[in-house]
Protein backbone atom coordinates (compact mmCIF):
# COMPACT_ATOMS: atom_id res chain seq x y z
CA UNK A 1 0.00 0.00 0.00
CA UNK A 2 1.45 3.12 -1.05
CA UNK A 3 1.70 5.81 1.78
CA UNK A 4 -1.06 8.36 2.26
CA UNK A 5 -0.64 11.81 0.98
CA UNK A 6 -0.20 14.92 3.10
CA UNK A 7 -3.80 15.46 4.56
CA UNK A 8 -5.72 18.63 5.46
CA UNK A 9 -5.41 20.21 9.05
CA UNK A 10 -7.85 19.27 11.85
CA UNK A 11 -10.68 21.34 11.91
CA UNK A 12 -13.44 21.42 15.01
CA UNK A 13 -15.91 19.67 12.87
CA UNK A 14 -13.54 16.29 12.75
CA UNK A 15 -12.90 17.00 16.48
CA UNK A 16 -16.73 16.63 16.76
CA UNK A 17 -17.00 13.65 14.49
CA UNK A 18 -14.53 12.22 16.40
CA UNK A 19 -16.10 12.72 19.91
CA UNK A 20 -19.10 11.13 18.92
CA UNK A 21 -17.55 8.59 17.64
CA UNK A 22 -16.22 7.28 20.39
CA UNK A 23 -19.26 8.33 22.48
CA UNK A 24 -21.30 5.61 19.61
CA UNK A 25 -19.01 2.95 19.58
CA UNK A 26 -18.64 2.15 23.71
CA UNK A 27 -22.05 1.41 23.08
CA UNK A 28 -20.98 -2.04 20.69
CA UNK A 29 -19.57 -4.59 23.21
CA UNK A 30 -22.32 -4.27 25.21
CA UNK A 31 -25.13 -4.62 22.93
CA UNK A 32 -22.82 -7.28 20.93
CA UNK A 33 -23.06 -9.25 24.40
CA UNK A 34 -26.74 -8.32 25.09
CA UNK A 35 -28.18 -9.26 21.81
CA UNK A 36 -29.06 -12.80 22.05
CA UNK A 37 -28.17 -14.15 18.58
CA UNK A 38 -25.19 -15.68 17.19
CA UNK A 39 -22.56 -12.24 16.40
CA UNK A 40 -21.96 -13.13 13.29
CA UNK A 41 -25.42 -12.68 12.54
CA UNK A 42 -25.89 -9.23 14.45
CA UNK A 43 -22.49 -8.41 12.65
CA UNK A 44 -24.06 -9.11 9.14
CA UNK A 45 -27.68 -7.45 10.19
CA UNK A 46 -25.34 -4.40 11.30
CA UNK A 47 -23.42 -4.09 8.33
CA UNK A 48 -26.37 -4.96 5.27
CA UNK A 49 -28.94 -2.25 7.25
CA UNK A 50 -26.19 0.07 7.52
CA UNK A 51 -25.47 -0.32 3.85
CA UNK A 52 -29.15 0.19 2.89
CA UNK A 53 -28.97 3.17 4.70
CA UNK A 54 -26.57 4.82 3.63
CA UNK A 55 -26.63 3.37 -0.06
CA UNK A 56 -29.87 5.33 -1.75
CA UNK A 57 -27.99 8.43 -0.78
CA UNK A 58 -24.39 7.52 -1.69
CA UNK A 59 -26.14 6.39 -5.34
CA UNK A 60 -27.96 9.57 -5.44
CA UNK A 61 -25.26 11.87 -4.50
CA UNK A 62 -22.19 10.10 -5.58
CA UNK A 63 -23.26 8.49 -9.35
CA UNK A 64 -20.08 10.19 -10.74
CA UNK A 65 -17.87 8.80 -7.96
CA UNK A 66 -18.60 5.38 -8.31
CA UNK A 67 -18.19 5.31 -12.05
CA UNK A 68 -14.67 6.90 -11.60
CA UNK A 69 -13.93 4.04 -9.01
CA UNK A 70 -14.56 1.45 -11.80
CA UNK A 71 -12.48 3.08 -14.62
CA UNK A 72 -8.36 4.00 -15.05
CA UNK A 73 -6.56 4.80 -12.08
CA UNK A 74 -9.81 4.98 -10.03
CA UNK A 75 -9.70 1.53 -10.16
CA UNK A 76 -6.91 1.30 -7.40
CA UNK A 77 -9.00 3.66 -5.02
CA UNK A 78 -11.76 1.04 -5.51
CA UNK A 79 -9.75 -1.84 -4.90
CA UNK A 80 -8.97 0.01 -1.13
CA UNK A 81 -12.73 -0.18 -0.65
CA UNK A 82 -13.17 -3.28 -1.54
CA UNK A 83 -9.85 -4.54 0.75
CA UNK A 84 -11.33 -2.24 3.85
CA UNK A 85 -14.62 -3.97 3.27
CA UNK A 86 -13.04 -7.36 3.25
CA UNK A 87 -10.84 -6.78 6.43
CA UNK A 88 -13.99 -5.08 8.43
CA UNK A 89 -15.54 -8.52 7.78
CA UNK A 90 -12.48 -10.23 9.14
CA UNK A 91 -12.25 -8.15 12.35
CA UNK A 92 -15.96 -8.66 13.13
CA UNK A 93 -15.96 -12.35 12.49
CA UNK A 94 -12.94 -12.59 14.92
CA UNK A 95 -13.64 -9.67 17.75
CA UNK A 96 -17.73 -10.16 17.82
CA UNK A 97 -17.72 -13.69 18.82
CA UNK A 98 -14.86 -12.58 21.32
CA UNK A 99 -17.59 -10.54 23.24
CA UNK A 100 -19.48 -13.59 23.80
CA UNK A 101 -16.60 -16.15 24.76
CA UNK A 102 -15.10 -13.92 27.37
CA UNK A 103 -16.24 -11.20 29.26
CA UNK A 104 -16.97 -7.52 27.48
CA UNK A 105 -14.27 -5.92 29.19
CA UNK A 106 -11.31 -8.45 28.21
CA UNK A 107 -12.61 -8.62 24.73
CA UNK A 108 -12.54 -4.48 24.47
CA UNK A 109 -9.09 -4.68 26.06
CA UNK A 110 -7.42 -7.32 23.82
CA UNK A 111 -9.11 -5.50 20.66
CA UNK A 112 -7.25 -2.13 21.88
CA UNK A 113 -4.15 -3.48 20.84
CA UNK A 114 -5.24 -2.04 17.31
CA UNK A 115 -2.81 0.58 17.65
CA UNK A 116 0.36 -1.22 18.01
CA UNK A 117 -0.45 -2.84 14.82
CA UNK A 118 -1.40 0.03 13.53
CA UNK A 119 2.00 1.43 14.11
CA UNK A 120 3.70 -1.74 12.38
CA UNK A 121 1.57 -1.26 9.59
CA UNK A 122 2.46 2.35 8.81
CA UNK A 123 6.47 1.27 9.70
CA UNK A 124 5.74 -1.25 7.22
CA UNK A 125 4.51 1.78 4.56
CA UNK A 126 7.42 3.88 5.37
CA UNK A 127 6.45 5.88 7.83
CA UNK A 128 8.60 6.35 10.77
CA UNK A 129 6.56 7.07 14.38
CA UNK A 130 8.35 9.22 16.83
CA UNK A 131 9.16 7.37 20.15
CA UNK A 132 6.83 9.46 21.80
CA UNK A 133 3.88 8.15 20.30
CA UNK A 134 5.26 4.62 20.70
CA UNK A 135 5.45 5.15 24.30
CA UNK A 136 2.03 7.06 24.48
CA UNK A 137 0.57 3.48 22.62
CA UNK A 138 1.93 1.90 24.99
CA UNK A 139 0.72 4.10 27.96
CA UNK A 140 -2.84 3.56 26.17
CA UNK A 141 -2.78 0.00 25.91
CA UNK A 142 -2.00 -0.81 29.47
CA UNK A 143 -4.52 1.92 30.63
CA UNK A 144 -7.04 0.46 28.44
CA UNK A 145 -6.37 -2.73 29.87
CA UNK A 146 -6.53 -1.63 33.56
CA UNK A 147 -9.89 0.71 32.87
CA UNK A 148 -11.76 -2.28 31.28
CA UNK A 149 -11.01 -4.53 34.42
CA UNK A 150 -10.17 -7.25 32.17
CA UNK A 151 -10.07 -10.70 33.81
CA UNK A 152 -8.22 -12.64 31.58
CA UNK A 153 -9.14 -16.35 32.99
CA UNK A 154 -7.70 -19.79 31.86
CA UNK A 155 -10.49 -21.75 30.49
CA UNK A 156 -10.78 -22.95 27.18
CA UNK A 157 -13.58 -21.07 26.34
CA UNK A 158 -12.10 -17.72 27.83
CA UNK A 159 -8.63 -18.16 25.77
CA UNK A 160 -10.39 -18.62 22.52
CA UNK A 161 -12.73 -15.71 23.24
CA UNK A 162 -9.17 -13.57 24.00
CA UNK A 163 -7.19 -15.00 21.02
CA UNK A 164 -10.01 -13.62 18.81
CA UNK A 165 -10.43 -10.40 20.09
CA UNK A 166 -6.82 -10.05 19.43
CA UNK A 167 -7.07 -11.23 15.42
CA UNK A 168 -10.25 -8.75 15.77
CA UNK A 169 -7.66 -5.95 17.08
CA UNK A 170 -5.51 -6.70 14.25
CA UNK A 171 -7.50 -6.72 11.45
CA UNK A 172 -9.21 -3.44 12.96
CA UNK A 173 -6.31 -2.32 12.13
CA UNK A 174 -6.02 -3.45 9.01
CA UNK A 175 -8.91 -2.15 8.04
CA UNK A 176 -8.22 1.10 9.18
CA UNK A 177 -5.14 1.82 7.19
CA UNK A 178 -7.29 1.09 3.97
CA UNK A 179 -9.75 2.92 4.91
CA UNK A 180 -6.89 5.98 5.79
CA UNK A 181 -5.64 5.25 1.53
CA UNK A 182 -9.45 5.17 0.35
CA UNK A 183 -9.96 8.59 2.24
CA UNK A 184 -7.02 10.68 0.80
CA UNK A 185 -9.35 10.72 -2.18
CA UNK A 186 -12.75 9.13 -2.08
CA UNK A 187 -16.09 11.00 -0.21
CA UNK A 188 -17.13 9.24 3.15
CA UNK A 189 -20.65 8.07 1.95
CA UNK A 190 -18.76 6.31 -0.93
CA UNK A 191 -16.00 4.78 0.98
CA UNK A 192 -18.55 3.61 3.86
CA UNK A 193 -21.38 2.43 1.41
CA UNK A 194 -18.81 -0.19 -0.84
CA UNK A 195 -16.87 -1.19 2.41
CA UNK A 196 -19.81 -2.00 4.40
CA UNK A 197 -21.91 -3.34 1.76
CA UNK A 198 -18.79 -5.39 0.94
CA UNK A 199 -18.51 -6.51 4.62
CA UNK A 200 -22.02 -7.59 4.33
CA UNK A 201 -22.05 -9.58 1.21
CA UNK A 202 -18.81 -11.83 3.06
CA UNK A 203 -20.74 -11.69 6.25
CA UNK A 204 -23.77 -13.12 5.00
CA UNK A 205 -22.25 -15.82 2.94
CA UNK A 206 -20.54 -16.75 6.05
CA UNK A 207 -23.66 -17.47 7.70
CA UNK A 208 -25.36 -19.00 5.05
CA UNK A 209 -22.46 -21.66 4.18
CA UNK A 210 -21.93 -22.05 8.14
CA UNK A 211 -25.85 -22.80 8.78
CA UNK A 212 -25.94 -19.02 11.17
CA UNK A 213 -29.69 -18.55 12.09
CA UNK A 214 -30.80 -14.74 10.76
CA UNK A 215 -33.88 -14.34 12.08
CA UNK A 216 -36.59 -15.84 14.53
CA UNK A 217 -35.48 -13.78 17.40
CA UNK A 218 -36.91 -11.77 20.51
CA UNK A 219 -37.89 -7.97 20.02
CA UNK A 220 -34.88 -7.43 22.19
CA UNK A 221 -32.10 -8.60 19.85
CA UNK A 222 -33.68 -6.97 16.93
CA UNK A 223 -33.58 -3.47 18.93
CA UNK A 224 -30.05 -4.19 19.91
CA UNK A 225 -28.74 -5.10 16.21
CA UNK A 226 -30.96 -1.62 15.15
CA UNK A 227 -29.15 0.03 18.57
CA UNK A 228 -25.62 -1.29 16.60
CA UNK A 229 -26.19 -0.08 13.49
CA UNK A 230 -27.55 3.70 14.78
CA UNK A 231 -24.28 3.90 16.92
CA UNK A 232 -21.93 2.00 16.69
CA UNK A 233 -22.01 1.74 12.56
CA UNK A 234 -23.21 4.82 11.59
CA UNK A 235 -22.66 7.46 13.91
CA UNK A 236 -19.11 5.29 15.13
CA UNK A 237 -17.51 3.39 12.31
CA UNK A 238 -18.55 6.19 9.84
CA UNK A 239 -17.40 9.34 11.99
CA UNK A 240 -14.08 7.92 12.19
CA UNK A 241 -13.86 7.33 8.49
CA UNK A 242 -14.62 10.37 8.16
CA UNK A 243 -11.86 11.89 10.59
CA UNK A 244 -9.42 9.78 8.25
CA UNK A 245 -9.47 12.74 5.85
CA UNK A 246 -7.73 15.00 8.49
CA UNK A 247 -6.59 12.40 10.70
CA UNK A 248 -3.75 9.78 10.69
CA UNK A 249 -5.12 6.08 11.18
CA UNK A 250 -2.49 5.41 13.99
CA UNK A 251 -4.22 8.45 15.98
CA UNK A 252 -7.96 7.31 15.21
CA UNK A 253 -6.49 3.60 16.57
CA UNK A 254 -5.49 5.52 19.74
CA UNK A 255 -8.64 7.36 19.97
CA UNK A 256 -10.80 4.30 19.73
CA UNK A 257 -9.25 3.17 22.77
CA UNK A 258 -11.37 5.12 24.90
CA UNK A 259 -14.17 2.88 23.54
CA UNK A 260 -12.67 0.41 26.64
CA UNK A 261 -13.97 2.47 29.51
CA UNK A 262 -17.11 3.76 27.98
CA UNK A 263 -17.84 -0.08 26.92
CA UNK A 264 -17.18 -1.47 30.90
CA UNK A 265 -19.23 1.18 32.10
CA UNK A 266 -22.10 0.13 30.05
CA UNK A 267 -21.13 -3.51 30.56
CA UNK A 268 -21.70 -3.09 34.00
CA UNK A 269 -25.28 -0.94 34.13
CA UNK A 270 -26.75 -3.08 31.66
CA UNK A 271 -24.94 -6.62 32.81
CA UNK A 272 -23.65 -6.64 36.16
CA UNK A 273 -20.23 -7.31 35.11
CA UNK A 274 -18.31 -4.75 37.31
CA UNK A 275 -15.04 -3.03 36.93
CA UNK A 276 -11.95 -3.63 38.65
CA UNK A 277 -10.68 -1.37 41.40
CA UNK A 278 -7.73 -0.40 38.76
CA UNK A 279 -10.42 0.98 36.73
CA UNK A 280 -9.76 4.67 37.89
CA UNK A 281 -6.07 4.48 37.51
CA UNK A 282 -6.45 2.84 34.18
CA UNK A 283 -8.45 5.54 32.77
CA UNK A 284 -5.88 8.52 33.96
CA UNK A 285 -2.84 6.45 31.91
CA UNK A 286 -5.11 5.68 29.19
CA UNK A 287 -6.33 9.11 29.01
CA UNK A 288 -2.36 10.41 29.39
CA UNK A 289 -1.50 7.75 26.46
CA UNK A 290 -3.75 9.63 24.04
CA UNK A 291 -2.99 12.68 24.76
CA UNK A 292 0.68 12.16 23.81
CA UNK A 293 -0.25 10.66 20.90
CA UNK A 294 -2.79 13.29 19.75
CA UNK A 295 -0.80 16.37 20.78
CA UNK A 296 2.49 14.51 18.82
CA UNK A 297 0.61 13.56 15.67
CA UNK A 298 -0.91 17.99 16.05
CA UNK A 299 3.06 18.93 16.36
CA UNK A 300 3.75 16.83 13.26
CA UNK A 301 1.20 18.02 11.44
CA UNK A 302 1.89 21.32 11.79
CA UNK A 303 5.21 20.89 10.73
CA UNK A 304 4.37 20.27 7.11
CA UNK A 305 2.23 22.05 4.36
CA UNK A 306 -1.00 20.55 3.47
CA UNK A 307 -1.91 19.85 -0.12
CA UNK A 308 -5.23 20.65 -1.66
CA UNK A 309 -6.78 17.20 -1.56
CA UNK A 310 -10.95 17.04 -2.33
CA UNK A 311 -12.74 17.26 0.82
CA UNK A 312 -16.44 16.16 1.16
CA UNK A 313 -19.25 19.26 0.77
CA UNK A 314 -20.80 17.67 4.17
CA UNK A 315 -20.34 15.55 7.08
CA UNK A 316 -22.62 12.95 5.09
CA UNK A 317 -20.95 13.41 2.06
Amino acid sequence: MPPVPQRPPVNALTLGALALAVTAVSSSAPLVAFAAAPALAVACWRNLLSTAVLGPFALARRRAEFRALTVGAGRREGLYCVLSGVALAAHFATWMPSAKLTTVAAATALGATQPVWQGLIARWQGRRLPLAAWAGIGVAVLGAVLATGADFTVSGRAFAGDLLAVTGGLFAAVYTAFGERARATISTTTYTTICYGVCAAILLVVCLLGGVPLHGWAPGTWLAILGLVAGAQLLGHSMFNYALHRVSATTISVLILLEAPGAALLAWVWLGQLPRPLALPGLALLLVGVAVVVLGGSRAGRRTEPVPIPADATLAG
